[in-house]
């Protein structure tokens, strides 16, 4: 595998991400034979096949899914290589590509800005999606780092603490049961849960607590966002688990209620998290930096609204 060459590596990529040779070549902006050729040299020097023919198109094998991973981390080290490059040559600022989920959009923006004004020199390129797809960023290099609740466990990273994250149950402000401090685990087990998407953090969270409760509720609408898990509660179609950053705002207005259990709020962390492999940049250390010292100062302010059940 030597004697590979990018343009043998950049065709499998792109193939595997198009799903046919045609569409590959149009993306390279070269011609199908010239990627045909190329997947047949990197196959030759692999010795073995990398691609599969499926009803859908061209897929990996295994060993191309191997090679691809391996891509991934050399096109992450070439663009570590050309922002040290640029700042040996005097190039002032640098850039960051920094991966929020998207509960963390409700603080992050705000210490981003702050940031920017310290450091306006420095281009940060903010990336926003649920905690799968920011995971995926994570592991392709395609970030310098991420903001999030619940770190990765797929592979080895570093983490940094920024603050508490904590979760509450919210309802509609009109609920029998809310704001009540006398509530058991059986005066829900008749309620509506709605969920967040499968592979959500707040997902996981809200079926480990309803195991921990022991009750066995009717499950809801799944919804894909936490501002539309809003408006459904406010509606009176359930309650659902959250993170407290997304609804302070509502529940200071009165516009939605809270259930408040014995245990809850559920407290978690909110992290900056990076490939444990990953090497920061001058700009992208400063912000790393910045986040873990001084990213609690954006989180909202909820001491009152969240004082325990007795």
């Amino acid at each position: 595998m030597r004697n590979v060459t990018l343009k043998q590596l950049r065709a499998l990529q792109a193939v595997a991400e198009s799903g046919s040779v045609t569409a590959a070549a149009q993306r390279l902006h070269v011609t199908p034979p010239a990627v045909s050729l190329q997947l047949k040299l990197l196959e030759e020097h692999a010795g073995i096949a990398l691609l599969e023919r499926a009803p859908e198109g061209l897929r990996l094998t295994s060993a191309g899914q191997v090679v691809l991973d391996a891509i991934h981390q050399i096109e992450g080290v070439l663009k570590a290589c050309a922002l040290s490059l640029e700042e040996m040559k005097g190039v002032s600022g640098g850039s960051v590509r920094v991966g929020v989920v998207s509960t963390a959009k409700y603080f992050a923006p705000r210490a981003l800005a702050a940031f920017m004004k310290e450091h306006p020199e420095i281009d940060i390129r903010l990336q926003v999606g649920n905690r799968n797809d920011t995971v995926e960023a994570l592991a392709n290099y395609d970030l310098d780092f991420a903001i999030m609740g619940r770190p990765p466990d797929t592979f080895e990273v570093s983490r940094s603490i920024i603050g508490p994250h904590p979760h509450v149950l919210v309802c509609p402000p009109d609920h029998p049961l809310a704001g009540r401090n006398d509530l058991r685990p059986a005066d829900l087990a008749h309620e509506t849960f709605l969920m967040r998407e499968k592979g959500s953090g707040t997902r996981t969270l809200t079926e480990k607590l309803i195991a921990r409760l022991d009750i066995e509720p009717k499950i809801g609408m799944e919804i894909g966002s936490n501002e539309t898990i809003k408006q459904a509660v406010m509606a009176g179609l359930g309650i659902a688990l959250i993170s407290a950053h997304t609804v302070a705002t509502e529940l200071r207005d009165g516009r939605l209620g809270l259930l408040r259990l014995p245990g809850l709020p559920l407290m978690r962390q909110w992290y900056v998290v990076r490939r444990k492999e990953k090497r920061l940049m001058p700009a992208a250390a400063a912000l790393w930096e910045f986040m873990a010292a001084q990213g609690a100062a954006f989180l909202p302010r909820l001491r009152d609204i969240l004082k325990p059940a007795a």
